[in-house]
């Protein structure tokens, strides 16, 4: 068989290069293969760098394209969003993505436009659920057209410092101790609702309430418990209101309330349930204490239609309240304003009274009552006004207590009595027992023994010869406080009573604890002795409870022969009151017990 040979109908074809490339030398070639993978290197290393640095950024650093799928994912932007990288490149972004979420898809059109986001501030949910705020800057990144195909952020984790933030404006508007809106914020609400009152022809109430004898409590318990009282009272206040009413804390013991919305009766109504609320007793560090306020009411428009205005309106009003008695509400009235005016003169002049020294002590005799003997007396103060004369202590001592005045004024009153009685004594005079009252605030003071110790050493007085008066209310508030001062000064010499007995609520327990010398009946009890048979039998008791005590017993304010011939029949031990004689000053004292053959 024969085979034939066919030529192979592809024949190998020779190509020659145009003349216009000339030739190229092979190594040529051979350079600009070596360039190019010398460049693909470098841009290989290049990318590899800036990957590395983009992993090893402390800011997460995400791509993405213009439709906000994410190309590149750090390290950073996983620990700060929860996402690896396997779940967000590929994806969406999924810190923007919620069920309704505006602000990426507003981003992307910024984008769109050309635009790139410096410093933006987002809220955004982290994989685990929670949030965090978090700052956004994108540059754009175009194609090799130069149209933008995405963009690459910088996001920077705030939380930290949008939360400091959040605080410094929160302490801003709030009061650190009861976490209520403080003066900042009531201003600005009330602005507020005084605006929205005025476009709806509504009524505002605002409510000015100060704590009566908060300052003593104070002084007595110390600043601690001052404030676990402060926070239990404003809680209760609290739930007095509304939801959508507003109290705060204006400082120290004053609150201040908008009601939104609210009539004269309805501002009444919750000024009352206040009252109520707080005239149960507070039991705080096993104390057990009680407390009261006296609140001003002033309403939108009649009585303001500015927060300047109202609120000093209804700061009057609570000042009435106080005069009024305390415990006890008032609407704000236009003659309040010259009452108010009044008061704060007198404040002014009451703090140069002592320096100008216009303050005078009257003695009140207090006497045997078996044979109405001058035994002692009582220093009571009066206030010699240059203007206006003798001003009662019944107006000036409640006013030097809310200042703090009482304190200096109280170490003048004992440093000159016991310098009349010594020198009394030094005229000739019988010694008799010279009785001083003590405030709240001096009997609070730390060095109280102190300073009675040094007045004594001044005056010459024998301790003997002083007898320091504290209220029943007084003893009571921090029993075992009470029983300390009380040792401390006893053992200078001097003798202890308890004024206004029967008022308070003493127990007979704490009275055995007590190291006092005297019970002092208060006068309330006294003045019906005759024909009231309540009184009659409290007065019974107290002198059968004092005498089974040991304890001497003073009737205060007896004015008549009836109250006398009871209390003699009830072995009552000593009285004062104006059937004896009125407070005297001290050249009439003296004259009265030399009258009475007194002097030796």
């Amino acid at each position: 068989m024969r085979i034939i040979h066919k030529r192979n109908k592809f024949r190998r074809k020779t190509y020659k290069l145009k003349p216009e490339f000339g030739h190229i030398d092979p190594k040529q070639i051979h350079a600009l293969i070596s360039e190019r993978k010398r460049a693909e290197e470098e841009l290989w290393q290049s990318n590899q760098t800036l990957t590395a640095l983009i992993q090893a950024s402390p800011l997460a650093i995400v791509s993405f394209d213009h439709d906000g799928i994410v190309k590149t994912w750090n390290k950073a932007a996983e620990r700060i969003f929860g996402w690896d990288e396997s779940e967000a490149i590929g994806y969406p972004i999924p810190i923007f993505m919620e069920e309704k979420d505006d602000e990426f898809y507003n981003i992307l059109g910024l984008m769109l436009q050309g635009r790139a986001l410096t410093d933006v501030e987002l809220r955004r949910r982290r994989k685990d659920g929670s949030f965090i705020d978090i700052s956004l800057s994108i540059t754009l990144l175009y194609d090799s057209k130069g149209d933008i195909n995405g963009g690459m952020g910088i996001f920077t984790d705030i939380t930290e410092r949008k939360q400091a933030e959040e605080m410094i404006k929160y302490m801003a508007y709030h009061d650190s101790l009861t976490q209520l809106p403080n003066r900042n914020l009531f201003n600005e609400r009330l602005k507020q609702a005084l605006a929205n009152a005025e476009r709806n022809e509504a009524n505002v109430a605002v409510l000015f309430i100060d704590l009566d004898r908060f300052k003593v409590i104070n002084d007595s318990l110390g600043h601690a418990f001052g404030d676990l009282l402060l926070k239990s009272v404003s809680h209760r206040l609290q739930g007095c209101l509304r939801e959508y009413d507003t109290i705060a804390r204006q400082g120290g013991d004053e609150f201040t309330v908008i009601l939104y919305d609210c009539s004269q009766e309805s501002a009444k109504i919750v000024a009352e349930r206040m009252i109520s609320e707080l005239a149960y007793p507070f039991v705080l560090n096993n104390h057990e204490v009680t407390i009261s306020p006296s609140i001003g009411i002033s309403l939108y428009p009649i009585d303001g239609t500015n927060p300047d205005t109202l609120i000093r309106n209804a700061d009057r009003a609570m000042y009435q309240a106080k005069d009024q008695g305390k415990n006890n509400y008032q609407f704000y009235e236009k003659d309040m304003e010259a009452q108010y005016t009044k008061r704060l003169k007198l404040e002014n002049d009451l703090r140069k009274a002592l320096a100008r020294k216009e303050f005078v002590l009257y003695y009140q005799p207090q006497v045997d009552i078996r044979n109405h003997e001058v035994i002692g007396v009582e220093a009571l103060i009066r206030w010699n006004h240059p203007e206006t004369g003798f001003i009662s202590p019944a107006e000036f001592i409640p006013l030097a207590e809310e200042t703090g005045l009482i304190v200096p004024i109280g170490e003048w009153v004992l440093y000159t009595a016991c310098l009349q009685n010594k020198a009394w004594q030094d005229a000739g005079f019988n010694p008799m027992r010279m009785s001083v009252n003590l405030s709240a605030r001096q009997f609070r003071q730390a060095d109280i023994d102190v300073l009675v110790a040094r007045v004594l050493k001044e005056t010459g007085l024998d301790p003997q010869y002083l007898d320091l008066e504290i209220t029943e209310n007084m003893s009571m508030f921090d029993v075992d406080m009470t029983t300390e001062i009380l040792q401390k000064l006893k053992r200078l010499g001097v003798s202890i009573s308890i004024d206004d007995f029967g008022t308070g609520y003493s127990s007979l327990n704490y009275l055995k604890r007590f190291p006092i010398d005297s019970l002092k009946i208060d006068q309330s009890f006294v003045h019906d002795i005759h024909s009231d048979t309540d009184d009659a039998a409290i007065v019974k008791a107290i002198l059968a409870m004092a005498h089974s005590l040991d304890l001497k017993v003073v009737a205060e304010g007896v004015e008549t022969e009836r109250q006398l011939s009871f209390l003699k029949e009830q072995r009552c031990d000593q009285a004062q009151g104006y059937y004896f004689n009125r407070p005297l000053s001290a050249e009439h004292l003296e004259s009265m017990l030399m009258k009475q053959g007194a002097e030796v």
